[in-house]
Formats: C-alpha cells, sequence, structure tokens
C-alpha cells in the first residue's frame, strides 16, 4: 500500500469550494464492501484524518497568517506586540529572500514589507512577490522609514497596496490591516465564485487552468510530485436519454460528492465539462493517485441510485504525473492524461489508465 500523502500548504484560494445545495434526484447509499481491501467508509475514515475541515465557503484559517519582512528584530517584536490583539497569526522573515519563501510556503493573508534592506531591497522582494503566480495575489503593506513621494508612488506601481510611514500609529496601523484583509477577502470569494460549477459546487475548468499552471510550477521549484487525473462518466448519454436530464444530473452531483467526501482538502477536484471530471493531487505520484481514485472508483459502481436501482454508473479515469510529463506546458499535461484516459476508454471503461501504461484486458 503506497505511503500517506502529505499535504503542503496551498497555493492561492481555497482549494475546496462549496458543494452545491441541491435537492438530489437520487441519493448515494453505502456501496458493497470490497474484497480486494477495506471498505470505502473505512479508507475514507483514515484519509480524512490528516485532513483539514469538511468543505466551507472560502476556507481560510480563522485567524489570518501576517508576513513581516524586515531587517531589524526590534521592528518584529514591535509589531507583534502593536497587533497582538488583532487575532493574527505572525511569521518573520529577516530578509527578501527568505520573504518570498515564506509567502509562497505560508500563503499569508497580508505581507508586511520592509524597503530599506540589505542584499535585497523590498522593491526587488515586492517585484517578486507580484510576479509570481503563487504570491501574486497576497497584499503587500509597504512599512519604511522613507517618506517621499517618489518612493511611495514606486512602490504603490509595483502592486503595494498600501504605504505606512516609521514610526507608525498604532491606530491606523491596525484599521489599515483590517482594510486590507477586509478588502481581499471579499475580493477572494468573488473570485472563487466566478470559479465554481453551479450545478456540483466543485471548481470549474478556469479554475483547473490557472491552478494546474500554478501546482506544475510549484512542483518543479520544490521537486514535490504532482498527478493530474481526468475522469469520464461512462456512456453518461445513455443515462440522460433514457432517464432524463434530472437523473443525469443528480448522477453528476453524486459523483462529485463522491470526490468531495473521499479526496485530501488540498486535492483539487474541478468539473471540466460535461461529463468529464478533472482533479489535481497535489504531493502525490500517479501509482499513489491511482489507490486513492480506485477507491472513488469501486464506491461508484457500487452505488444505488433509489429511483433508478438498475442504473449502472461507472467512471474512466487516465493519470499523468511529472515522471511522464517533462513540459510546464499545462497544455501539455491535460494532453497526456486525456490519452490515458481514451485509452482506458478504449480497453473497456471502468478502470484507470496511467499515461504511457499498456492497458490490460477487459473487465
Amino acid at each position: 500500500m503506497p505511503a500517506p500523502r502529505r499535504c503542503a500548504p496551498a497555493a492561492g484560494v481555497a482549494d475546496r469550494p462549496v458543494p452545491a445545495s441541491h435537492d438530489l434526484t437520487m441519493t448515494l447509499m453505502p456501496p458493497a464492501p470490497s474484497t480486494s481491501g477495506p471498505a470505502l467508509g473505512e479508507t475514507a475514515a483514515k484519509r480524512r484524518v490528516e485532513a483539514e475541515p469538511p468543505p466551507s465557503v472560502d476556507v481560510a484559517p480563522c485567524q489570518p497568517t501576517l508576513l513581516i519582512i524586515d531587517d531589524s528584530p526590534d521592528i518584529h517584536r514591535l509589531l507583534i506586540a502593536r497587533l497582538k490583539h488583532e487575532n493574527l497569526r505572525f511569521v518573520s522573515a529577516m530578509d527578501g529572500y527568505e520573504g518570498v519563501r515564506l509567502a509562497e510556503e505560508q500563503q499569508p493573508a497580508a505581507v508586511l514589507l520592509d524597503l530599506d534592506m540589505p542584499e535585497r531591497d523590498g522593491f526587488a522582494t515586492l517585484r517578486e512577490l507580484k510576479e509570481n503566480p503563487l504570491t501574486s495575489r497576497i497584499p503587500v503593506i509597504i512599512l519604511s522609514s522613507t517618506d517621499n513621494v517618489q518612493t511611495k508612488v514606486a512602490g504603490l506601481d509595483l502592486g503595494a497596496e498600501d504605504y505606512i510611514t516609521k514610526p507608525f500609529n498604532t491606530a491606523e496601523l491596525r484599521a489599515r490591516i483590517r482594510a486590507v484583509l477586509r478588502i481581499h477577502s471579499l475580493m477572494r470569494m468573488l473570485e472563487q465564485r466566478a470559479q465554481l460549477d453551479p450545478l456540483t459546487g466543485l471548481w470549474n475548468r478556469q479554475h483547473l487552468e490557472r491552478r494546474l499552471r500554478e501546482e506544475i510550477e510549484s512542483s518543479r521549484r520544490h521537486n514535490h510530485p504532482l498527478t493530474l487525473a481526468l475522469a469520464d462518466l461512462d456512456h453518461f448519454k445513455r443515462v440522460n436519454d433514457t432517464h432524463g436530464h434530472p437523473a443525469g444530473d443528480a448522477v453528476l452531483e453524486g459523483f462529485a460528492s463522491l470526490l468531495t467526501h473521499n479526496l485530501r482538502s488540498c486535492d483539487i477536484p474541478c468539473r471540466y465539462g460535461g461529463e468529464e471530471f478533472a482533479v489535481l493531487l497535489r504531493d502525490t505520484p500517479a501509482e499513489a493517485a491511482r489507490h486513492v481514485l480506485e477507491r472513488i472508483r469501486e464506491a461508484l459502481a457500487h452505488t444505488r441510485w433509489p429511483k433508478h436501482p438498475e442504473l449502472p454508473v461507472t467512471c474512466s479515469f487516465g493519470l499523468c504525473d511529472d515522471s511522464h510529463v517533462q513540459s510546464s506546458d499545462p497544455a501539455t499535461w491535460i494532453d497526456a492524461a486525456d490519452q490515458a484516459l481514451y485509452a482506458a476508454k478504449r480497453a473497456g471503461r471502468n478502470r484507470i489508465i496511467v499515461a504511457g501504461e499498456r492497458p490490460t484486458s477487459s473487465r
């Protein structure tokens, strides 16, 4: 059995969207026990031990993280003391290089950035934060002793949300940080809602394409495995033609529910279009991803649909990971997973094929 998959900090907005609140025409029933391993419920329960809380709107920590990038230890101590009642979690970086690294890893709610630092100054650090897709959406507040108009304009033009001069007024600093966090939270909420599929509540294709690019870059930089899975519900048109579109919608929602409840919170399930779905499995090689998705495939095949108990629903999966795709181009990854998916279809459907793998005989 593959080793447990660890879950690195997520990049960008929350990875798990809000489940759709529809009345299902069909209801998922517990799958029949599998003789090849533990029951789905047992496996899912074990996997959820390391997962974060269940899906909710904008799953951000209740205590936002504030990253302070300043070369003065005294400033770090002063800021933490003055902001201790703001319900913030503090992360400190003593230079720009460490600051960028921590911004990527911690995904803070905001950054307080000094300009006058050795080796790499605040402008260079700000420029890198705004050019990096993993950190470009994090709001930055410049906190500097430099108080001239040209410097302020330069910082704001580079993408800083605000500029505060030292020595600062504590009440003003608190108010400005609260304002930045409030605006950023609202922007994230709007961005998230624009990238949700209205039927299933999963992320949509637009979100997948953006996150795939970010995750490929992160995987290359940190040498972490990444798997992309494409899934297609087998003979889905037959479900719509025979039982009607409400039944087809319920199948789509039921499969989305299986994905949501049997993946980690840092995995990224999306509705790619029609009856096609996609999943980004972070820090997971293809063989470990196969093990996880096999449970979901078996669960769907054993699901009973109360209004149509005679209806069999199965799914085919195509997988690729960074060992199969050397390119950083998201289109190349999608093509590799798509080719594996079509191989699964040609081999008889209701199976999982990894890129470059020779399909086994039909089930």
